[in-house]
């Protein structure tokens, strides 16, 4: 059997599709959490750690934070069993406002990949109703009638944010964040940076918590040996130092390109040190993460009769680097199999040339149009899908782009390629020929998603 480039497509964009939907929220709920009632109570069990008991409860704070956080909010709201005399107050920060938010539960658009004035205002949000049940333990309600529960994803670094120094400024922040963001730094050390700078990262938001029970349910797009990388660890003990902070600062070339504010920040000699592992009891539940959407990408690739192969080796590699290590390993598959689907999750990266007027797009665009331009004639039928799970990918409206053998066919198409991929500028080209995936927010965020597609030719 075999299938033409066009189709090698579709079924690309199928695959990417089914996988999200393999990992919703919903369902990642499902799997994770139950409620039992019964003669001993209302208890909440959640995978791997002890039951909590509902019913005991009077003070109940949520705090959801990234690009799955309102999703996550929903799916918890609907299975909490709560007593009606239990306070329950919350903060919610994502993209959009979901319709019958509780009116206990505080809203704020937090900016991204950039914070902006509601990433400020929903950081202090969250740590004023953190800090009030300190001020509260005069009363009779003990640290076991309390739980904070955190719904963490992707993109909380920039969508809640507070700097460490009160004299750092927003525009200072953004400035910040902004050279982070176009370094080509990896993400854990990105926001080992992150965590260093800001009131809320590194643990410091579940110290807000005091005594209370704490419950941290994640949707992760980190590596999963660095749990505490995502959305810059606000309710994990950190594994990084400040030593290690100073050492990427000073690896590429940051503090120059910070503004003064934040320069002197990280230059001080007594920078503080964020909690460590041994310092915070956090209950941690991991809900879903990149693996399982490459697995079930894997699965339903095999149920069409495909050879399939998850190979996240270069995870955190630069973008050049990950496509030719990728290509590579799909023509040495091709000599063994005569349908292959190579899956990679993960990230690559970008540096950005400062140089550069304006940046059109993000890694997946920008991935996928240097793949481009890799292939060959030979190759085909191929094709090459990467997408950001969120369905955003950097400040583009695309999720991320799907290339074949075909793509550079036409007069000068190489060269213009060449030309957008040298001005960062992915975005336009690709989606002038058609090239980009367009999926709006998909109200998930699980790393990136590639993969590469081929057949026998006809």
């Amino acid at each position: 059997m075999s299938t033409d480039v066009a189709n090698l497509k579709g079924i690309a964009r199928t695959l990417f599709e089914q996988a999200l939907a393999e990992c919703s929220i919903e369902r990642a709920f499902e799997r994770k959490l139950r409620v039992v009632a019964d003669a001993a109570g209302t208890r909440l069990l959640v995978e791997g750690g002890e039951a909590i008991a509902l019913d005991r409860l009077r003070r109940v704070r949520v705090v959801a934070v990234g690009k799955a956080a309102a999703a996550m909010l929903q799916a918890l709201l609907a299975r909490l069993r709560l007593p009606g005399s239990c306070d329950l107050q919350g903060v919610l920060i994502a993209v959009e406002r979901p319709a019958n938010l509780p009116s206990r539960i505080k809203y704020f658009c937090g900016g991204h990949p950039l914070p902006n004035e509601a990433s400020f205002a929903g950081a202090r949000a969250a740590l004023a109703i953190l800090h009030a049940l300190g001020n509260a333990s005069g009363n009779s309600i003990s640290a076991n009638d309390t739980l904070c529960i955190f719904l963490l994803s992707g993109g909380a670094s920039a969508m809640m944010e507070l700097p460490l120094d009160e004299a750092i400024s927003l525009d200072d922040t953004i400035a910040f964040h902004r050279a982070l963001v176009h370094s080509g730094t990896s993400i854990v050390e990105m926001n080992c940076a992150r965590k260093h700078f800001s009131a809320v990262k590194g643990g410091r938001l579940a110290l807000a918590a005091g005594t209370a029970q704490t419950l941290s349910l994640l949707v992760s797009d980190v590596p999963p040996a660095h749990l505490d990388a995502l959305g810059s660890g606000p309710t994990v003990g950190d594994t990084t130092s400040v030593a290690e902070c100073r050492e990427i600062l000073a690896r590429y070339g940051l503090m120059e390109k910070f503004p003064v504010p934040v320069r002197r920040f990280f230059a001080s000699k007594d920078l503080p040190e964020t909690p460590k592992p041994n310092e915070l009891t956090a209950r941690i539940c991991k809900l879903v993460d990149s693996d399982e959407m490459a697995e079930a990408a894997r699965s339903h690739a095999e149920r069409l009769g495909f050879y399939a192969v998850i190979d996240n080796a270069c995870d955190d590699w630069s973008y050049d680097a990950a496509a030719d290590y990728l290509l590579d390993r799909m023509r040495k598959l091709r000599h063994e199999h005569s349908r292959v689907c190579l899956i990679s999750v993960g990230e690559v990266t970008v540096r950005v040339n400062e140089a550069s007027a304006s940046v059109r797009g993000g890694r997946n665009q920008h991935f996928a149009l240097y793949m481009a331009t890799q292939l060959r004639a030979e190759d085909g039928p191929i094709a090459v899908l990467s997408t950001g799970s969120d369905g955003i990918d950097g400040n583009s409206d695309a999720a991320g782009s799907i290339v074949d053998e075909h793509t550079l066919d036409g007069e000068n198409r190489c060269e213009a390629a060449l030309r957008a991929l040298a001005e960062f500028d992915s975005s336009t080209w690709l989606s002038g020929v058609g090239a980009t995936v367009v999926t709006g927010p998909t109200g998930h965020n699980l790393r990136d998603l590639r993969i590469l597609l081929a057949d026998t030719v006809n």
